[in-house]
């Protein structure tokens, strides 16, 4: 059954399938696939989605079935995939995937965490086997700040080095930052010390989800979600790079209520891996694998709809029920279920699950009113 899009969403939708040269049916694909390759890390964050430990866990994909994943998520056609962890540095096989990666045409970007285990041959190494972009976090505009969200000493440090050492070898940086009660106030001076950074070519904000070792009583209001929404469309304004939200779908909302939807399919500088054409949510556009083979619609909304050790990732993705459910906005439960900008945003169904338990539910940090009598055009 068709449904009428309001002219919010209309609009956008086709401003976007106008813009970017990516033409997704997010039904029968994701526009990025990220495969939790290990949850070892010797980092100790605050909030780790993942709760990452120190040792990696003898159950985690070995490298043959680590290639037969890309296989597959190879089978969805052109996806962006993204090599997370923990932290993927702790796997000795970590080139041998990417090599995989990029030999059957897989875009391929690499989230390490701050340490010292990145040194400049890994990542020269990394280059020539066809590493496309490297992500690293910075929760704070300076060491005290990011040392106290990362509970270990130096790692602001260990990132500034790393940010260096890929500008110099030349592969594109991408920084994400966490917005969480603690560093909320700072986001002027976050965006002031991201903008000094070298090579960079998307700035990804995230935005706390109470999963992992993420607390509710740390996130910001809804208020607050507002206030950074509409700094971070300032700052997108005059950046020289990309700037975008994880976990925080309502952001396209406000964006399109400044008049600015051309930042929504803006592409970064280096164009092999560009934007998505449209809002990618948990199972919409988006699919994670964890260390053990489990298959997510997200890493925040860790729902196990399978394992690629007994199942299809692709058949997952395209038909298991709850995948289905997270792309279907007209069945979300109260306001994310009449909301007119429920096809452009949605809500962070993660969020919903985290706080209520119900995937379903509607996202309890949006502070947006709907318009009902628009809603029922």
């Amino acid at each position: 059954m068709n449904h009428p899009e309001s002219r919010y969403s209309a609009s956008i939708a086709q401003n976007e399938r106008r813009e970017s040269p990516f033409h997704i049916d997010f039904r029968q694909a994701p526009f990025v696939a990220i495969w939790e390759v290990t949850r070892a890390c010797n980092l100790a964050c605050i909030h780790c989605r993942a709760s990452a430990q120190p040792k990696r866990n003898p159950l985690e994909l070995t490298t043959e079935e680590g290639f037969a994943l890309l296989d597959e998520i190879k089978r969805f056609g052109d996806p962006l995939f993204v090599i997370t962890g923990g932290d993927p540095m702790k796997r000795p096989d970590l080139l041998d995937l990417v090599n995989h990666a990029t030999h059957i045409g897989l875009r391929t970007a690499l989230t390490p965490s701050g340490t010292p285990l990145v040194k400049n041959h890994h990542i020269q190494a990394l280059k020539e086997a066809g590493l496309k972009r490297l992500a690293i976090s910075l929760d704070g505009p300076n060491a005290e700040t990011h040392d106290r969200f990362r509970r270990v000493p130096k790692s602001f440090d260990w990132t500034m080095g790393i940010v260096r050492m890929a500008n110099e070898i030349g592969i594109p940086i991408q920084i994400n930052t966490t917005i969480h009660r603690f560093n909320v106030d700072m986001l002027d001076q976050m965006y002031e010390t991201v903008a000094g950074l070298p090579g960079m070519a998307l700035w990804s904000v995230f935005f706390l989800v109470p999963t992992g070792r993420g607390r509710l009583e740390d996130e910001i209001s809804a208020e607050e979600y507002e206030q950074v929404f509409n700094r971070l469309y300032d700052f997108s304004r005059q950046a020289p790079f990309d700037i975008k939200t994880t976990a925080a779908p309502h952001y396209r909302r406000v964006v399109i209520q400044r008049g600015g939807s051309r930042v929504l399919g803006a592409i970064p500088q280096d164009s092999d891996i560009a934007r998505a054409p449209k809002g990618v949510t948990d199972g919409c556009g988006f699919v994670f694998i964890s260390h053990v083979g489990e298959i997510f619609p997200s890493g925040f909304l860790p729902i196990d709809c399978g394992n690629v050790r007994t199942s299809s990732l692709v058949d997952v993705y395209r038909n298991h029920p709850i995948m289905v459910d997270l792309r279907s906005p007209d069945r979300y439960k109260g306001k994310c279920g009449y909301c007119e900008f429920r096809y452009v945003c949605g809500g962070s169904r993660a969020r919903a699950y985290s706080v209520t338990g119900d995937y379903m539910e509607s996202d309890p940090f949006c502070a947006y009113q709907p318009n009902r009598k628009e809603s029922a055009a």
